[in-house]
């Protein structure tokens, strides 16, 4: 139907399948989009990848980065991913490509939100805001959304800024970050999304999520927690230790990205990384009534946490 009722080009890959390696045939076929646009022969501004709904999103999102000159050729915007309300609980307990869906994900919408209680919406929401605190969740009615939240989001290559939701990472009431250096986590993760798993009674008292005790028996692979600190990183230090990091765990980080407070320059310095390829760049300058402070997140499936962060933290100046 799409190919024959539109204006836009289609394409359908050989094999049909995007989804298990680093895509030789997905490269090949950018490549050659990017070579006719260059000689005239075709005119687009995007390139809309669809995979199959069990595709792992990573080695789509390498092929981005492990080519000259596709790297050249394109940004990658953002990955999208669609959560059906009625059947996600259950494929995210058992299917593995949800979990690293929803991980992946710069921008959730929830589908079929009509069809299930609000009590199980909100559950939905709570149990996918802990695999991936980074990308806004909105419901969408049989696939009315506005363009602006599809095109253009700018999500993977946080030009964005790496806004995430202040209330979720409060995890008694109050802000930790207001009146003394923060060189650690936000404790909302490490007590209610994954300790809290393991000894549910045990953390349960540092638990401020009223009604949310049900969400735990929920052990999802997939986790997230963010890294803040108001003290600069040595640029050295910090390199050694993610480059460490990324070889010994690179499988298991699905996504991780910041916005960091380095010494010897006043911009920001704006990094990420799929796996085991790993970018930063300059971003804008620190203004000056405003905070330096370095955020990262980190979405992987069963992450050192405490070895995550000691190494962050000797990588401080």
């Amino acid at each position: 139907i799409l190919v024959n009722d539109t204006e836009e080009q289609i394409i359908q890959m050989s094999n049909g399948c995007v989804c298990c390696t680093i895509r030789e045939d997905l490269r090949s076929t950018l490549s050659m989009l990017a070579a006719k646009k260059r000689k005239g022969l075709l005119d687009f501004e995007r390139v809309v990848i669809e995979t199959t709904g069990l595709a792992d999103p990573g080695p789509v999102a390498q092929t981005f980065f492990m080519d000259d000159e596709v790297a050249e050729s394109y940004l990658l915007d953002s990955i999208i991913t669609l959560v059906d309300a009625k059947h996600a609980m259950q494929q995210l307990d058992h299917r593995v490509e949800a979990q690293r869906q929803v991980g992946f994900a710069d921008q959730i919408f929830i589908s079929k939100a009509d069809l299930v209680s609000s009590a199980e919406l909100d559950a939905l929401v709570h149990r996918l805001k802990h695999m991936n605190p980074r990308a806004p969740i909105e419901t969408a009615h049989f696939g009315a959304v506005p363009l602006s939240k599809v095109l253009d989001l700018r999500g993977f290559n946080l030009n964005a800024k790496l806004d995430i939701d202040p209330d979720f990472l409060k995890p008694d009431g109050h802000d930790h970050h207001d009146d003394h250096d923060h060189s650690h986590c936000d404790h909302a993760h490490g007590h209610c999304a994954h300790d809290g798993h393991a000894h549910p009674h045990e953390h349960g008292e540092h638990c401020d999520h009223p009604g949310h005790a049900h969400h735990h028996h929920h052990d999802d692979d997939v986790k997230s927690f963010v890294y803040r600190s108001q003290r600069p990183f040595d640029p050295a230090r910090l390199e050694d230790f993610l480059g460490a990091i990324v070889q010994v765990y690179g499988p298991k980080l699905l996504r991780y990205k910041g916005v960091l407070y380095m010494q010897g320059t006043d911009r920001k310095v704006i990094f990420q990384g799929v796996h085991q390829l790993m970018g930063s760049d300059l971003g804008p300058q620190w203004r000056d009534d405003e905070v330096r402070q370095s955020k990262m997140v980190f979405i992987g499936i069963d992450l050192p946490r405490d070895i995550l962060v000691q190494g962050l933290e000797q990588s401080l100046v």
